[in-house]
Order: structure tokens, then sequence, then C-alpha cells
């Protein structure tokens, strides 16, 4: 994450700027398929896109078999994400492409870190009881600590859902607000598990506590949810994020995760960003993709776009 990117100070929390907003899913989901349709990237154009869709990834690996060795692994995967020969072949060899970040569990942040040292790559670690945050606050709090003391530069913290799901604003102000104090200089991303918030208005409204708490990032998904990133509740977010700048002159980044699988989801979800907020929220200050098969496609799209042909998905391994 750019360092020179100014922080989220936050605001009070400020009902009125959510709390009589209601979100048309039908017209959400008319406009995303319009996106979804509607842009036509070719050839060269493509490549460049799909290679910023890399600089963009958060490559992760949140599974209750992760190792040493596979953090390593994933983390070699970030240094170097696609073949250096499809790179000179796109005559792009030397720009030093990497992925945004990688993105584990607390235990695993001194291997990551280890394994990225001299990269400038940085490392983000879930907390707060990731995935579904119901433990008690402070050892959520805890693990936030932990995470930042082993290296980790940024945060993805999961909501209390219950506060959503019953309107309870203040106490999720004041969760989030803590998380993001504890966070200290490491950037933090609120992930609002979207799946599990019932309609896109609670999604609305959870996106602007978030932000007026202090978040950095807002986060769609754990990736454990039954429904995890969608371009309507993308569509959502996004434009509480643009709201958001309106009133603040704050700009807050956006992490889809869970479920974007392919060269076209990263596509789709890029030009989600140009259409509804232009050209620096494709860049990884403003925008992350939480994936881990995601890339393997992508470089395989990459192979084709230089060779014309499809090699098997075994031929781009994450590690």
């Amino acid at each position: 994450m750019s360092e020179s990117h100014e922080r989220n100070p936050g605001t009070p929390l400020e009902r009125g700027w959510f709390e009589d907003v209601q979100i048309n899913r039908s017209a959400a989901e008319r406009r995303t398929a319009l996106i979804a349709s509607g842009r036509t990237v070719k050839k060269k154009h493509q490549a460049a896109w799909l290679l910023r869709a890399i600089q963009c990834i958060d490559l992760t690996t949140l599974s209750g078999d992760d190792t040493p060795g596979r953090v390593r692994r994933l983390c070699n995967k970030a240094r170097q994400p696609v073949r250096q020969d499809i790179l000179d072949a796109l005559g792009v060899g030397d720009i030093g492409l990497t992925t945004g970040a990688v993105c584990v569990y607390p235990t695993m942040v001194p291997h990551a870190v280890k394994a990225l040292e001299g990269s400038g790559i940085p490392v983000a670690s879930v907390a707060t009881g990731f995935p579904a945050g119901l433990t008690p606050l402070p050892q959520r709090l805890a693990e936030i600590r932990y995470a930042v003391e082993q290296g980790a530069a940024e945060i993805d913290i999961v909501i209390t859902r219950e506060h959503v799901l019953l309107g309870n604003w203040q106490a999720l102000y004041d969760e989030i607000r803590a998380m993001r104090e504890t966070c200290g200089e490491a950037h933090m991303k609120a992930i609002l598990a979207t799946g599990e918030l019932g309609t896109l208005t609670n999604v609305y409204r959870a996106s602007m506590v978030a932000m007026q708490a202090g978040a950095d990032f807002i986060k769609t998904s754990t990736g454990k949810e039954p429904e995890n990133a969608t371009l309507p509740v993308s569509l959502t977010m996004v434009r509480a994020l643009r709201d958001y700048r309106d009133l603040t002159g704050h700009n807050i980044g956006f992490k889809p995760a869970g479920g974007l699988r392919t060269a076209k989801d990263a596509m789709n979800w890029l030009a989600l960003m140009k259409e509804e907020l232009g050209g620096p929220w494709m860049e990884p200050h403003l925008f992350r993709i939480g994936a881990s098969s995601l890339l393997a496609d992508i470089e395989r799209q990459l192979e084709h776009n230089v060779t014309g042909r499809y090699a098997s998905a075994e031929h781009h391994a994450l590690s």
C-alpha cells in the first residue's frame, strides 16, 4: 500500500449519512449487468488490465492446514507472479511485477515477513476472530496487536454482523474504532461479510459506519460465507465510498474477496472501479482483490495473449 496515501482519520458517528438511504437491488443488478457485458478490452489492452489486476491481488492462503512451507511458496509466487518468458514476450519483463500483498493467518505472519524480506510486498493478516468474529472484543484486539508485532503491515478485521442486523450502529462504530486504534500504523481493512447482512441497504449502512470509524479499506467478504463478492454488493460499497469521499474528502479503498476466480472476473471488477470511481481506484493503494486461484487463471490468459494457445491450469500452479 502506498506510503504516501493519506490515512482515513474517520469521523464521529453520523447517522444522517446513512440511515435514510435505501438501496434498490433490482437497479443495482441492472447496472452491474451492463458493466459486465458492456466493456470489451482486447489484445494488448487486455494484457495491461490483467497485469494491473495482478498488482492489486492480495495473494491469500487461509486454510486450516496452512504450513510455513506453503506460505513460503505463496510468497515466492507473489514475488514472481507471472513466468519471466511471458513477461518478456509482452515487453514488460523489467517492470518488477509483484502482487499487492500476501494475506495469511496471524501465526503465519512471521513466516511471510521473512519470505518477503526486501521485496516491498506487505504482509496482510486477518484478525479479530476471523471468519465469524464472535470471540470477545479483548481477544480480538489482542489478535490485532499480535499480528502487528509479528510484522503485519495490513490487518483485515471482521465485524460483528449482529450489530448490523439489529441496527446497533453505535456498537458497530465503537467496535471498529477500537480495532482501528489497535492497528496503529498498520492499515485496516474492514470485512463486512456482506453475504450475511441480509440486504444491500444494510451493506451500504455498514460500509458507511466502517469508514466513519476509520477503516482504510472496506472489504466484501471473508471468503467463507455462502455468498461472497458479487457485483451488486460491490456496486453498493463503491457508491458508499464515493459518498464518503464527497462528504469528507477522504479516499477509501475497496477489496472484493471470495469467488473471484477467473481473468474475466478481474476485468469485471476493474471495469466497475473505473466506471464508478475512475482510474485512481484501479491502483493497489485503493483497490485490492482477495484471491488465491485467480492468479493462475490470469497467468494462463496472459500466456494465451502471447502464444494464441491456452496451457493447462497445472502449468500455472500457485506453488
